[in-house]
């Protein structure tokens, strides 16, 4: 967050990068009978047999795998992305699907002379074993191509798993082909709104993806063992059934199940918030901001989240500890007495989990209910409202849900929970904290991605448009504003001054042309939203602290902005 001690992270994307954002999952169909996968120890069974790896940067793994008893694991370093690679026998003019199942940091997958145009995916850190898939055609002399895998600069290791080219039988030997996988069990449906539904089921061996059935049509298809059905009716029930699919073909529907959307009415928790809101981060550390109180955060500010909880010995556990020495002797009790003040003056106090250095994991039942139990601990403790999820080390969108539902059950309807991704984490709602958000959807208050510290980034029309733009804001919001969220779930994350941010920082006019082009189609950039969005919740920033240092040039001119928005 802080460009001193707690900044996010500033990621430099390249125009390689960039273009990788843009391709799009293929379908898996029916596959021709004479169609094999043609890569050689695709499973790692056979350590690293077939398999070079750059500066000795790969190793094989027993655990954690995504099928058998062998996995990758390479560890970029220094100048080294940790590329791993095998050269492939292909026919040529033949189109191959080339996939692979990964979980780590940054991980990357292509194939490169190919003869026509190679090709490339990536994915950002992710806590659980996620499809990367592509396509590519082979030229009329192409007999053999490079298929590779590599992290990112600076990065964590990544793992991978059942690398697949598949396609015709190129000659050389590659490993047997897959068979249909079974039928998915334990379908249930994890969550309800007025206009969807959450589903979640059993991982299948062998599956690559899942396709998501409502009344016996197809809606969705999905890599991940979960998926929001969106755009239904209120008060209604459907009846829904799950595939598992590879490239084999398609099995049989799973059992149904039936999931009603509730009443109609406005999604998501938060108890009395006004219908237009600003939020602040409140620094519990000294970093050369102007060190606060909770008393002393503008009255612009409707939802303060203190920052942060951090993580226990235990996993998925957290617990909040007041820096009174740093905040100059501030007490446990006078930021108690603060809390209730802000409350009684209407406003929300939370505590948020995370941040850069933030690392929270959840990742198994155990961990979720440890995370749900801390959380409401220290809420109880400090009187918080709520929880903000910050999480910017990968996000496991099964358990995190699980967390936050058992949270919900304890806190009750009033809980404020928010949530501040980063931009790539929004990119589609198949990225783990997109699917968190949707899960959650029924108790979610606002999502605030931060839209800084990005570089460039898709907007919901498949161009490309560089952070600190109206364009860049108003493009980026509308992929969540179209993908599932109400729009008073969506909120702009900001830094309130040039040093609250490593890059990204706009002025307040800006973020409030963008909000205006939102909910009223005035003052947009080049792109204009095909509809307005008069709901939409408001705006946050990062921090109060930095504001003040600013002399709260921020919340002095976005506060008023967004508490006057229709």
């Amino acid at each position: 967050m802080d460009p001193v001690r707690r900044r996010r992270r500033t990621r430099l994307w390249s125009g390689a990068v960039t273009a990788a954002l843009a391709l799009s999952l293929t379908a898996v169909g029916q596959a021709s009978a004479a169609d094999v996968n043609n890569a050689k120890n695709a499973g790692f069974e056979s350590g690293l047999s077939g398999w070079t790896c750059s500066a000795n940067s790969g190793t094989a793994v027993s655990s954690p795998v995504h099928a058998g008893a062998g996995a990758l694991k390479a560890t970029p370093a220094g100048q080294d992305n940790a590329r791993c690679s095998q050269t492939v026998a292909v026919r040529p003019n033949a189109t191959y699907t080339l996939s692979a199942w990964v979980q780590g940091g940054y991980a990357y997958l292509g194939a490169s002379g190919t003869g026509t145009t190679d090709v490339s995916t990536w994915t950002p850190d992710s806590a659980s074993w996620k499809q990367l898939t592509t396509t590519f055609t082979t030229g009329a002399n192409t007999t053999s191509v490079s298929v590779y895998l590599h992290g990112w600069y600076g990065q964590a290791a990544y793992l991978a798993d059942d690398v697949s080219v598949y396609g015709p039988d190129g000659g050389g030997g590659g490993d047997p082909a897959p068979t249909v996988p079974a039928a998915p069990g334990g379908l249930a449906v994890s969550g309800t709104t007025s206009s969807s539904v959450s589903l979640a089921w059993n991982a299948v061996s062998g599956a690559t993806g899942y396709t998501v059935y409502r009344n016996g049509s197809k809606v969705t298809a999905v890599s991940g063992t979960s998926a929001t059905v969106t755009g239904l009716a209120a008060s209604t029930a459907y009846s829904f059934q799950v595939t598992a699919t590879n490239a084999a073909g398609e099995s049989a529907k799973s059992a149904t199940v039936t999931g009603t959307t509730t009443s109609s009415g406005n999604p998501g928790g938060g108890g009395t918030l006004p219908k237009h809101a600003v939020t602040g981060y409140w620094q519990n550390f000294n970093n050369g901001a102007t060190v606060q109180k909770i008393s002393d955060v503008p009255a612009q500010y409707d939802i303060i989240a203190v920052a942060f909880a951090d993580a226990t010995t235990t996993p998925g556990a957290v617990s909040f500890t007041l820096d009174s020495a740093g905040l100059g002797g501030y007490t446990v009790d006078q930021f108690k007495a603060d809390v209730k003040a802000k409350q009684a003056a209407g406003k929300k106090v939370i505590v948020s989990v995370g941040g850069q250095n933030g690392t929270v994991s959840v990742s198994d039942p155990t961990s979720a209910a440890n995370f749900a139990n801390s959380v409401y601990s220290v809420m109880q403790t400090y009187g918080f409202d709520g929880v903000d999820i910050d999480l910017e080390n990968g996000i496991n969108p099964t358990y995190m849900t699980q967390a936050l539902r058992s949270l919900a059950a304890k806190a009750g309807p009033s809980l404020i929970l928010t949530m501040a991704p980063q931009t790539i984490d929004m990119q589609s709602t198949s990225a783990g904290y997109f699917q968190t958000a949707l899960n959650v959807k029924d108790i979610l208050t606002v999502v605030n991605m931060q839209y800084y510290n990005s570089g460039s980034m898709l907007g919901c029309d498949g161009k490309v448009y560089s952070q600190g733009t109206v364009d860049f804001l108003t493009a980026l919001a509308c992929i969540q504003l179209e993908g599932g969220l109400a729009p008073s779930q969506v909120g702009l994350g900001l830094p309130a001054s040039t040093r609250g941010a490593g890059s990204g920082y706009v002025s307040p006019t800006v973020v409030n042309n963008a909000l205006d082009c939102l909910t009223k189609l005035t003052n947009c950039g080049s792109f204009k939203p095909s509809r307005t969005y008069p709901d939409l919740r408001g705006a946050m920033t990062w921090s109060t602290n930095w504001d003040a240092t600013a002399g709260n040039a921020w919340s002095n001119a976005v506060g008023p902005h967004v508490h006057a928005l229709p």
